[in-house]
């Protein structure tokens, strides 16, 4: 393996955080403390996180509706994120951008997108500031597999190709576009092959295994980074919940979620794989586990306690003339 210890750890603290971050949103929300609509990224953990572990600071990202994993991956604050997303003061975006919109661009996180497709426009925008001012940094275009189905999507990845730009595009297909499966929605039944009709280097990957990820996105980002125009992952994976909280999911086979919690969790084949060859120690990981819970609950009781925003902010970060 050719990951050190450090970032090893680093890399399952990261997908920890994600998981339990989302599994305390789900409980918050069903309880009736969370406005707005949520969409977990709980079961893709290891997409986010194999990514965005070789990404600077100053690096950007665009995300989705779903898009907690990402904000945590490319290290946004988890009190500012819970903050956000219970509605209140001191929140990433103010309290008043929610789950769906929140987004921190000192951290190069361009925001979730509740437009589907939406991130590849400004991803591909990020990356041709990057080339005009001649940095190295890069931009990363998360979607996912109904996004791929969208002009937006082949358009920017057209001009990325004709520009040269530093962008990779990450398809995070998780078997449904909302409620419609991706092999009756994407036509060529293969996101990677359709985008590498593009003239992109396209690569499909098992996204449950972080390794995978990790080794693919350095390919793609380090090709970026040094000139060598963009590329596009697809990585197969699965949703652990609902499109949405409280989707009832009657288009999903009825064990067919315990079965993928049993065969396909990112968390659990990442624990095997590095205690089986001797990286980390279960105890390594489970300090990691009880520091994360910790942050967690702290992140929901000062979110709980927080002011909600005055209504003299109403009109401040919108436009309010036409």
């Amino acid at each position: 393996m050719s990951l050190d210890q450090e970032t090893l750890l680093d890399a399952y603290r990261r997908m920890r955080t994600i998981r339990e971050f989302e599994e305390r949103i789900d409980t918050e929300f069903k309880a009736g403390e969370i406005p707005g609509f949520v969409h977990l990224y709980a079961g893709q953990e290891a997409v986010a996180t194999g990514v965005c572990i070789h990404l600077r600071t100053e690096d950007y990202i665009g995300s989705t509706h779903r898009g907690h994993g990402h904000c945590i991956a490319k290290g946004c604050d988890v009190k500012g994120m819970m903050l956000e997303i219970f509605g209140r003061k001191g929140g990433l975006c103010g309290g008043k951008g929610g789950s769906m919109h929140i987004a921190d661009l000192k951290q190069g996180m361009l925001g979730a997108n509740a437009i589907v497709g939406g991130s590849p426009p400004l991803a591909i925008g990020a990356a041709l500031s990057a080339k005009t001012r001649g940095t190295d940094n890069v931009a990363i275009s998360f979607s996912g597999d109904g996004a791929s189905n969208q002009g937006t999507t082949f358009e920017s990845m057209n001009m990325a190709v004709v520009l040269k730009l530093p962008c990779v595009f990450v398809f995070e297909n998780n078997g449904y576009g909302e409620m419609t499966g991706v092999d009756y929605a994407v036509g060529s039944k293969d996101i990677a092959g359709r985008a590498a009709g593009f003239g992109l280097p396209s690569v499909k990957i098992d996204g449950a295994d972080f390794f995978a990820v990790e080794a693919a996105a350095a390919e793609a980002i380090e090709r970026a980074r040094s000139g060598g125009g963009p590329s596009a992952i697809e990585a197969v994976v699965t949703r652990f919940y609902g499109h949405f909280i409280g989707d009832p999911q009657n288009y999903r086979a009825p064990d067919e979620v315990e079965r993928l919690r049993a065969e396909r969790d990112c968390l659990k084949n990442f624990r095997e794989r590095v205690t089986s060859d001797g990286s980390l120690s279960n105890a390594q990981m489970e300090e990691i586990d009880g520091q994360v819970g910790t942050l967690i609950e702290e992140s929901v009781n000062e979110a709980k306690a927080a002011e909600f925003p005055d209504e003299t902010e109403l009109l401040t970060d919108v436009y309010v003339s036409y």
